[in-house]
């Protein structure tokens, strides 16, 4: 098979920019839209995905055209409209009903300031986006699209921000919709949060999710040659502060030879496969060695979803942050609320897991270790050891909440650890809003599993975004939640979602 290495880049993505009008105007009024449409695409230069000016549109047959073609380009991840002048809705019927692409409205005109003095009807008839995107934002609201709006002049640098985000989050659910997900083994033994309905997540999400045996992984692992563990070990050498007893000579040498063969047989099976996210368990380890940890590690820092125990939900949501992250300094990770810290006024959040927290979640040196797991039963794993950087974090995760799937977001702020010198893996210590209590009561209230992904590379608008291109109910944590808020506000969602599935 061919190998693929995987790609969290916007590079070859394209964003349609496509502006609503009439012929009624003339065509002296419609050459002016076009090159004031054209103005507008082009501001939006410089954004993390390329903005791609379209012709005009001014009849139904040419807009259901145009959503026809973008459905069909793989290079497209979402399709940016703006009514410029009047363009009655009636004729984006066909198109909107067809598209199947994210959607932001843009609410903007292509002058900043009015020219009062001169102001006369040619000018009203040619700059009435005030009027035009009211008529077409009915029509959408009408039909049920899932949409982003925003509001304002394109030089305004909240409204690139806003188109910024969109886009991130448009590219993350292209990511979703293309993904495929290797679990090796299945999910640990009577854990209920990590179970769900992939059948249902294919169908709103498109991510295929299927099992290999981890004797399969083992063998790809079995055909790694010497020269490649040695190439990598030197990569580590060059990389991390590593053991004295790991490197060449060391006493524990094999361990990190170990490691690395995991690494690559496992980055080859992944390339191989066209896998873009991957699970493992400490309960099915089949023939290797050690649960993988170090691998998992540097996968996902390198863009890889990764879900442990199982947990085929947290690696999509990885893989997808990853990818919305992409270019921004700071990663996502998978995380773990592991324990807490209780003084009163000063509560903190411990997070970990076994071996594989991503160091992209931090810019010191990480250091490459081997300890004893006490679990999986195989040989001490090797693994990078490190401390997130202070600074804010989003928590997200996702639950099968039966007829529905949940995302849970907690705004956080990652602070200094104190020194953890017999905790040796990668953590975390964060501080939730709007406080630990309310968050912790709210997560428990909206059944958020206790795996997440941590991303200090985007943050909650960026989720928002994405959890209304996905039509997914998204239950958020901030510095405005209240306990009975949030609870009210689970029981609407539960009423909402359930109605808007019909009968």
């Amino acid at each position: 098979m061919t190998r693929t290495p995987l790609s969290t880049s916007f590079e070859g993505h394209t964003v349609w920019f496509v502006t609503g009008s009439q012929s009624l105007y003339g065509e002296e009024a419609l050459r002016q839209v076009s090159e004031q449409s054209r103005a507008v695409a082009e501001r939006l230069a410089g954004l993390p995905v390329r903005v791609e000016w379209k012709p005009v549109l001014t009849d139904p047959e040419g807009i259901r055209r145009l959503a026809l073609e973008a459905n069909a380009d793989d290079s497209v991840v979402g399709v940016i409209a703006w009514m410029h002048t009047f363009s009655p809705a009636k004729m984006w019927i066909a198109g909107l009903d067809a598209l199947r692409k994210p959607l932001l409205h843009l609410h903007t005109q292509a002058n900043l300031e009015l020219p009062w003095s001169t102001i006369d009807f040619d000018f009203m008839n040619l700059n009435q986006a005030a009027h035009g995107d009211r008529e077409f934002a009915y029509l959408q609201t009408r039909l049920g699209i899932a949409r982003k709006t925003v509001v304002g002049h394109v030089t305004d640098p909240v409204v690139r921000q806003q188109v910024d985000d969109w886009q991130r989050a448009a590219a993350g659910w292209r990511a979703v919709r293309t993904l495929k997900l290797a679990r090796f083994g299945d999910n640990m033994r009577y854990v209920a949060v990590t179970e769900g309905d992939k059948v249902e997540a294919e169908l709103r999400f498109g991510v295929q999710v299927n099992t290999w045996g981890v004797n399969e992984l083992a063998a790809a692992v079995e055909l790694v040659e010497p020269a490649e563990v040695d190439a990598l070990i030197e990569e580590y050498a060059d990389s991390y502060r590593v053991a004295a007893e790991l490197l060449p000579g060391g006493e524990r040498h094999q361990s990190l030879r170990d490691g690395a063969a995991i690494e690559v047989g496992l980055r080859t099976f992944l390339e191989e496969g066209g896998f873009g996210a991957f699970t493992t368990s400490f309960e099915d380890l089949g023939a290797l060695t050690q649960l993988p940890g170090l691998a998992v590690q540097r996968l996902v820092a390198e863009g890889y979803g990764f879900g442990a125990e199982g947990d085929w939900k947290t690696a999509i949501l990885i893989r997808a942050a990853n990818v919305m992250g992409a270019g921004l300094p700071g990663g996502a990770s998978l995380m773990e609320d592991y324990t807490y810290d209780l003084t009163s006024g000063d509560e903190k959040i411990l997070g970990a897991h076994m071996l594989e927290v991503s160091p992209s979640l931090t810019t010191e040196t990480p250091r490459l270790e081997v300890h004893p797991l006490g679990i999986g039963g195989k040989d001490d794993p090797v693994r990078l050891v490190f401390t997130a950087d202070p600074g804010p974090a989003l928590v997200v995760a996702l639950s099968d909440m039966r007829d529905r799937f949940r995302l849970t977001a907690n705004v956080v702020q990652n602070i200094s650890a104190p020194d953890l010198p017999k905790l040796p893996v990668g953590r975390a210590v964060w501080k939730p809003a709007p406080d630990f209590a309310t968050s912790a009561a709210c997560w428990l209230a909206a059944g958020a599993p206790h795996h997440s992904v941590m991303t200090t590379a985007v943050g909650l608008e960026v989720f928002r975004d994405f959890a209304e291109i996905a039509e997914t109910e998204l239950a958020v944590i901030d510095e405005q939640t209240t306990v009975r808020d949030f609870q009210a506000e689970l029981r609407w969602n539960q009423a909402y979602y359930r109605l808007a599935q019909g009968l």
